[in-house]
């Protein structure tokens, strides 16, 4: 429980090119990974996709248990409080907290409409039986923690009336303390100060679940993930260890790859002066215009 695997994954965007392609990596359960790239190469795209946001062109994406998303804008559209924390709630709970929210809504706009009335009780009813109202004490408990408010006093109000910093460690706050084995966050260290930043640190070093994050911050990458996971436009690659090693692993990498490359090069160059000389030789023999055509088909092929 609680690995990701992504295989072959390629995405492009609706009527535009291709993003990514011919990704594939994989974390084992309770792996705590940074995934970095260049700007523009598509990690928050990948992140929706594998939070199921968005649909892949090609490949796969298997999770071993149910994931969490935290956007990294979360909560700056319109909604309230309560609307924020629904949002990153189990989806049978999620739905069934919007329609409570819309059923109270209705009947506030028009108390003599008996229909409204039924559609509060009934969704009264499918919020408590979920645990409902037991989910509203860690909001509530999460508000006094981290604004210093209970949840009747800030639930109605609109998310974006909270701080950035607010707000993301009051999902942050619920993410942690969720049974979902898998947390997806895309940098949740945004609008955060000193203090909040290292109890990110210390939440993700200390949890049992997989987290896979987005941070720019390389001393959170540094202090918080045992992996790294460099995605590419052609694929990606997995350092197994702390952003605190990346470099000199990455450098190791372009040293290899860069040695292989001099070595095709060399070969490419070989086979083509070979093709070259039996093109001439061929000239003055059939033999030779044979073999000048295999060697030419062996180079292209190459």
């Amino acid at each position: 429980m609680g690995h990701i695997a992504i295989s072959n994954l390629a995405y492009a965007h609706p009527g535009g090119d291709t993003l990514f392609y011919d990704v594939s990596f994989r974390l084992p359960a309770g792996k705590h990974a940074g995934l970095i790239g260049t700007n523009g190469v598509g990690k928050s795209t990948l992140m929706r996709v594998v939070a199921g946001e968005l649909d892949e062109d090609e490949g796969d994406v298997a999770l071993g248990g149910r994931a969490l998303y935290m956007a990294q804008d979360v909560g700056i559209g319109e909604g309230s409080v309560r609307e924020l924390l629904l949002a990153v709630a189990p989806a049978r709970i999620r739905d069934a907290g919007l329609a409570l929210l819309a059923a109270e809504r209705d009947l506030a706009a028009d108390a003599t409409d008996p229909g409204a009335g039924v559609r509060l009780g009934e969704a009264i009813g499918l919020w408590s039986d979920l645990g409902g109202y037991e989910l509203e004490g860690q909001w509530d408990a999460a508000c006094r923690r981290i604004v210093r408010a209970g949840l009747d006093t800030v639930g109605d109000r609109p998310a974006n009336t909270l701080s950035g910093g607010e707000r993301k460690q009051l999902v942050l706050d619920l993410l942690f303390g969720s049974d979902a084995p898998i947390l997806l966050l895309d940098e949740p260290d945004n609008f955060l100060d000193v203090p909040a930043k290292r109890a990110l640190e210390q939440a993700i070093r200390g949890t049992r679940k997989t987290v896979l994050l987005i941070s720019h911050d390389r001393e959170l990458l540094s202090a918080a993930c045992d992996t790294v996971v460099t995605l590419e436009g052609n694929g990606a690659w997995v350092h197994p260890g702390s952003y605190s090693t990346y470099a000199e692993a990455r450098e190791k990498r372009q040293q290899t790859m860069g040695d292989r490359l001099r070595q095709w090069n060399e070969e490419e160059q070989r086979l083509r002066e070979l093709v070259r000389i039996f093109k001439e030789r061929a000239k003055y023999s059939r033999d030779w215009a044979k073999r000048a055509n295999a060697m030419e088909t062996r180079w292209k092929r190459f």
